[in-house]
């Protein structure tokens, strides 16, 4: 299909930009900056779809919800809740909930937007949605955890559902915040409808190999650029930002794989040990003592010095914004595989690129999360569930595929990986849209 086949011979032409809606500060963006300046860098590769690339700049639908519930000493608390559908032009939303005290309107809307693009970029059939509550999820009761997942669910349960939003676990949600989503959204409905959301437990319909999918694509979209840029595996240094579940299961999977990790981060501190950390006893260790501080063979260092650590390969797996005009610059990996959503920020890719480092940007490096929560949605309509061994294979091949073709289009154009998937994906968005056309 050309794109000439979908563009009315009035629409030769791209609009006027509008100007930034009413309920941002166009002084202060926040993330959502970030992702519009990614889209104003991938729009001269458009073509005569640049002409639709408006619709990319605003999410499709925005709900805020109040969410109260009583905690356990009786009084009523307030909590700040969002859900936002960025685009559904190629299939229901998809995207995660995180319960995190920073979340804003801004990052909600960035998140839905990236999963829009990842999505479009590994080519699964959804759009892009995400959601968040502004909580600190480690100063409340599981049980208050349980109310706030619950009435959260029965607020945004207008706008979810198996062909509608299907959300999934992002930071601070786990397995058993999916459970009681799912059993909410059943008890509201009438019936049990396990596809409501994935990441599981996989007693309630869950997939095999989803606790690690996201960790397994870093590993298999990392190894790949290792290849492109002659870095070997075996041996490779490793240096991890975040320890979480994204972050340790890529060390795992790196570690077991015959390279050495070099350097761990997470909110507790930093650890370095050039000899090599083994990520199972760090995990361990986490698990035992609250902290990543005071691991047995390594040293504690300066938060800080974690951008000067000598390494061939550095995985940002935390939040956003966490590789910056200020310490880009101090970066000596050879690639950077971006396990967490948005941790570059525009102006440190820049720099970068200059210094010749391989970027694997989030759409396609952590997009084997919601590569494996794909499978899932598909065998919960099925009613018929896969092997782990099938679901890792059918993951490396999605995964690899998406990562030759991106670089391929990073060759022909001459841009980043990044600039890549946007084009791609963004293509692919665009198309659907002007097929679909506007309703009314």
């Amino acid at each position: 299909m050309t794109t000439e086949s979908v563009q009315p011979a009035e629409q030769q032409s791209a609009p006027r930009p509008h100007t930034i809606p009413s309920y941002l500060d166009s002084a202060h963006l926040g993330p959502w900056g970030i992702y519009l300046e990614q889209v104003d860098r991938v729009t001269p590769y458009l073509g005569k779809l640049a002409y639709w690339v408006e619709t990319l700049k605003r999410p499709k639908r925005i709900l805020i919800v109040d969410v109260p519930i009583h905690l356990d000493d009786g009084s009523v608390a307030h909590f700040e809740g969002y859900r936002v559908q960025h685009n559904t032009s190629r299939g229901p939303a998809k995207g995660g909930v995180r319960f995190h005290q920073d979340v804003t309107l801004s990052e909600v809307m960035a998140l839905s937007a990236w999963m829009t693009v990842k999505n479009a970029a590994v080519n699964l059939p959804y759009g892009g949605g995400k959601g968040g509550i502004r909580i600190d999820p480690r100063k409340y009761s599981q049980g208050e955890l349980e109310r706030l997942t619950r009435r959260y669910t029965t607020e945004i349960g207008l706008i979810i559902g198996p062909e509608k939003d299907i959300p999934a676990p992002d930071v601070n949600t786990n397995p058993q915040v999916m459970a009681w989503m799912m059993d909410t959204y059943s008890m509201n409905t009438g019936k049990t409808s396990t596809g409501v959301v994935t990441g599981k437990p996989v007693a309630l319909g869950g997939s095999l190999g989803r606790s690690d999918a996201t960790g397994r694509g870093v590993f298999v979209t990392g190894e790949a650029a290792m290849r492109k840029v002659g870095v070997r595996l075996e041996g490779a240094r490793i240096a991890v930002q975040g320890f979480g579940n994204v972050g340790n299961a890529a060390a795992r999977i790196f570690h077991d794989a015959g390279a050495k990790i070099v350097a761990i981060q997470d909110v507790s501190g930093t650890v370095l040990s050039p000899a090599g950390i083994d990520p199972h006893a760090a995990l361990e260790h986490l698990r035992g003592t609250g902290s990543i501080l005071d691991l047995p063979g390594s040293e504690n260092i300066e938060r800080d010095a974690f951008w000067d650590v000598d390494c061939d390969v550095l995985i940002p797996a935390a939040l956003e914004n966490q590789i910056t005009a200020d310490n880009a610059g101090r970066i000596r990996a050879r690639v950077v595989v971006e396990g967490a959503n948005g941790p570059t920020t525009p102006a440190a890719d820049d720099i970068l690129h200059d210094k010749g480092v391989t970027v694997v940007p989030d759409v396609l490096a952590n997009a084997g999360g919601v590569t494996v929560s794909y499978f899932e949605w598909v065998q919960d309509f099925s009613s018929f569930f896969w092997t782990e061994d099938e679901i890792n294979a059918r993951l490396e091949r999605i995964m690899r595929e998406a990562f030759a073709s991106l670089w391929d289009v990073s060759q022909k154009h001459g841009v980043t990986l990044r600039t890549a998937a946007f084009i791609v994906a963004c293509t692919r968005v665009l198309e659907a849209r002007a097929l679909r056309g506007l309703y009314p």
